[in-house]
């Protein structure tokens, strides 16, 4: 097993994928050791060579007693990629991690090449671990498990995927002590808020929907808000991303090295293009629909709206092979024939609204409905498109 040594302790770590990828290093968060990236990494290694570590006091790693500090840990990390004959490296940490990760930055800037900082804080209530250490000293690891997993996992994914939550259980209970509170110290201690300005790499936050420990509000907000260019990405899931959407964290990550190392050239494209959907599907719509339908984006439905945009705006209804008019009367009548009537009801309203065809013309489509698409479908269009007609007056 390969050791680095680092201020006398043994901190163990282990190198994944091929060795012409550029290094990624993956810190874990307090309570998991290296294994909290299991479900991402095979994701990762088509782009990376993953370097991951238990961090000091957990794993296999020693777990020396007394107070640990995040320049402490720190300095394990560069160790390991001493040890490992890295000279850079991307930095991914979660929690924990991530706070390493940041001190890593300031302490160590030409080490990094890039940041990504999963449902991690620049500061924490030292109060709240005070008080949480006390227990584990007086009670053991046991006293805080139930808690520490509730906040780890949501409810739906504890309901679907026990066997993950019990073996993190499993590995929570059987930790040393002392390496989880001398973990919790530097967490209570770090003083990272105030030198987040002084990061000049790039960085990405990426925060949990359902993250309780660290949400974007008052956590991740603040280091978006500190570090110069960084940029936020949400993923679906609680505390342990890696774990919860292990598929969905490494396509963040991915994505975003992907931009460091080969430029924003993809990006600025896909906004050009989203910003020329837009235009056309203002025109087409109206104003009033299209904001109304962007401020009501949610994580879940952004990048379908981002998606369509581009595509179906631009590429489709920008084509200039048929006019507005043209375009609008074919979805209508496909959108009748196919019974997707909620799409039928928005582009009656939109072209009437708009001035794309005259309700004489709606009606020519719609009997062109009835013989090559049936009756039944006409009759039903007919009503949908006069109760439209009715609301507009």
């Amino acid at each position: 097993m390969p050791f680095a040594i680092s201020h006398g302790a043994r901190i163990y770590w282990r190198l994944d994928g091929a060795a012409d990828k550029p290094v990624l290093v993956l810190l874990n968060s307090i309570g998991l050791d290296l294994s909290l990236y299991d479900l991402a990494v095979p994701h990762l290694t088509p782009d990376f060579r993953v370097l991951r570590l238990d961090t000091r006091g957990h794993g296999a790693s020693d777990a020396p007693a007394g107070d640990y500090s995040l320049d402490l840990l720190a300095d394990d990390v560069l160790a390991v990629m001493d040890a490992a004959g890295i000279a850079k490296a991307s930095l991914c940490g979660t929690s924990l991690g991530g706070m390493i990760a940041m001190e890593l930055a300031t302490k160590a800037p030409g080490r990094i090449e890039a940041l990504v900082l999963a449902c991690t804080s620049p500061a924490m209530d030292p109060a709240v671990w005070d008080q949480r250490l006390a227990l584990i000293r007086a009670e053991g690891l046991a006293a805080i498990v139930e808690m520490v997993l509730g906040r780890f996992f949501s409810d739906g994914f504890r309901a679907r995927r026990p066997e993950i939550v019990e073996t993190v259980r499993a590995g929570i209970l059987a930790q040393n002590p002392d390496g989880y509170c001398g973990c919790g110290a530097a967490i209570r201690d770090m003083a990272l808020l105030e030198r987040l300005p002084a990061i000049r790499v790039p960085t990405l936050v990426i925060t949990g929907t359902l993250d309780a420990a660290t949400p974007f509000e008052g956590h991740g907000e603040r280091i978006v808000a500190a570090v110069p260019g960084a940029r936020h990405a949400v993923v679906e899931g609680a505390h342990l991303p890696s774990l919860e959407a292990p598929i969905a964290f490494a396509g963040a990550v991915r994505a975003f090295l992907a931009e460091v190392q080969h430029g924003t050239a993809v990006r600025e494209a896909q906004d050009t293009l989203f910003e020329a959907g837009l235009i056309t599907r203002r025109k087409v719509l109206g104003d009033a629909w299209v904001d109304k339908s962007l401020a009501g984006r949610t994580p879940f439905t952004a990048d379908y709206q981002a998606m369509i945009t581009r595509y179906a705006w631009n590429e489709i209804w920008g084509r200039p092979g048929l006019d507005h008019r043209t375009r609008r009367l074919l979805v209508l009548a496909i959108c009748a024939s196919l019974a997707r009537w909620e799409e039928f009801r928005l582009h009656v309203r939109a072209g009437l609204e708009q001035g794309g065809f005259t309700e004489d013309e709606l009606k020519e489509v719609l009997m062109q409905i009835a013989i090559y698409a049936g009756v039944p479908a006409a009759n039903t269009a007919f009503t949908e498109a006069a109760e439209v007609m009715s609301k507009l007056g």
